[in-house]
């Protein structure tokens, strides 16, 4: 189904007067629209574009470079060996000392004085490429990329069935308020109702006072519950389109009530297996850690494989004293390697690399199974809540039919004469208490279900499936 989003749903709002929501368009809207629903599947995004760049360390890799080198002070080369004895081997033997004292001076003078070599200006340019022929390490290193490309889609799945439990408790919360307003509502209607009647009652001598002023009592006393009722309404639906990332200016009404769910109490708690957590996404992604920890131990003990590269190098130099570029003579150079690499010693850095991979693992273990644990007491818990709130909502409905019976009974013993004022406000804030505690039990349900599908990482079924 496709995402709305929230600048649709504005613009239906802006025709409309009124932006009407049913669960699944809250649930759409906030999907579509939240930021860390966006970072989360820009997550994903980045993840897949890391396994890329693993995936291209194993592909051919070309470069081009170029310098150049200014020599400041030319280097001198001086020649070895012994100048003067060379000297002597190109004298005639019969030549006098003094002269053969005077050729070696002037042969070790010249040994001593050296040359200068090379020229003011180098260039260089050309092309160099390299490619990995054997290296185990990056081959298990591309295994581990698209583990973490499957962890960045389980914590994105996780926000989502976060942000879809938050939406659906925030909903939840605007049809309580609205169940009770409605309540406080009836309970008002009928004391101002009461109030009139006495009041025409009492201008005809057929009441007394005392009961007109009880009946307005009972009228001011429920006015201040009744805006307080209509304060909750607004701030849930605040809360609501704060969540779902729309304008809090915005006019929302729900076309839904906690009434619509009462008949799917008993299925939704028989669907229940409190024994079923493997698909919490803090089990998955905890999976997914144990099989990217085996991997980095088998990275870590690849550290110990040779390793084979090639290398190619094609280059122009050329030298010169000028910058005549047009006289420049360059000569080609070209370098075609293969390197192998054993690793020998690296006094226990490798080693020690591998153990700690090791102890992850194992403190990994025990967080899953500390994990495991805590979700089956959650799950039990939110099973037992739901199961509570069925008891609670059956308590209360049967409560509501006998407190409303009550009530018709207190009122038509005092418009009869046989009962008191007192009697038909008693009834009336049973009535009121009864109907409030029915709309409670139903949200107390429907939380308990929100946060138990989040638990066990159960996605959310829109309501037009249910059905």
């Amino acid at each position: 189904m496709l995402l709305a989003t929230a600048s649709t749903m504005v613009a239906m709002a802006q025709q409309d007067g009124t932006l009407r929501l049913t669960l699944d368009d809250a649930i759409n809207i906030a999907l579509s629209e939240n930021p860390t629903i966006k970072v989360a599947d820009q997550e994903i995004t980045k993840q897949e574009y890391a396994k890329k760049g693993t995936l291209a360390n194993l592909l051919p890799s070309v470069d081009f470079s170029a310098a150049f080198n200014r020599a400041i002070k030319q280097q001198v080369v001086y020649m070895g060996g012994d100048m003067g004895g060379l000297g002597s081997l190109g004298s005639n033997s019969s030549t006098d000392g003094e002269g053969s004292d005077n050729e070696a001076e002037a042969s070790s003078e010249a040994a001593n004085k050296g040359f200068k070599m090379g020229r003011t200006n180098t260039w260089s340019l050309g092309f160099s490429g390299a490619m990995p022929l054997i290296n185990a390490q990056l081959w298990k290193q591309l295994k581990l990329s698209a583990d973490e490309v499957e962890m960045a889609v389980e914590k994105a799945r996780s926000s989502r069935l976060s942000m879809v439990s938050q939406v659906r408790q925030s909903f939840y919360g605007v049809l309580l308020a609205e169940a009770s307003h409605q309540a406080i509502k009836e309970n008002y209607d009928n004391a101002q109702q009461k109030y009139t009647d006495i009041k025409q009652k009492y201008e005809h001598g057929l009441s007394s006072e005392y009961d007109l002023i009880r009946a307005e009592v009972a009228v001011k006393n429920v006015e201040p519950n009744l805006l307080d009722a209509e304060n909750s309404i607004t701030l849930a639906k605040w809360r609501l389109k704060a969540l779902i990332g729309i304008d809090l200016d915005t006019d929302i009404t729900l076309a839904d009530s906690l009434e619509n769910y009462t008949d799917t109490l008993y299925a939704e708690y028989m669907k229940v297996d409190t024994t079923m957590v493997a698909g919490s996404s803090a089990m998955r992604q905890l999976d997914i850690q144990g099989r990217e920890l085996l991997k980095a131990r088998d990275i870590a003990k690849a550290a110990y494989y040779p390793t084979l590269n090639l290398s190619l190098s094609y280059q122009w130099n050329a030298m010169a004293n000028d910058f005549k570029f047009k006289n420049y003579m360059w000569n080609p150079y070209s370098v075609l390697a293969v390197q192998l690499n054993i690793p020998l010693l690296s006094f226990g850095r490798r080693h020690y690399s591998l153990q700690q991979t090791k102890v992850q693992i194992s403190q990994l273990q025990l967080t899953r199974i500390d994990t495991e644990r805590s979700l089956m007491l959650g799950v039990r818990q939110y099973s037992d809540k739901m199961l509570t709130g069925i008891k609670q909502y059956d308590s209360a409905n049967e409560g509501v039919s006998l407190a409303r019976k009550g009530y018709d009974i207190a009122t038509k013993r005092y418009d009869t004469g046989a009962g008191t004022l007192l009697e038909v406000n008693d009834s009336q804030l049973a009535l009121t208490q009864a109907q409030l505690s029915r709309s409670q039990a139903i949200y107390n349900f429907l939380v308990a279900k929100a946060q138990l599908d989040e638990t066990m990482g159960i996605d959310y079924t829109p309501t037009s499936e249910n059905k």
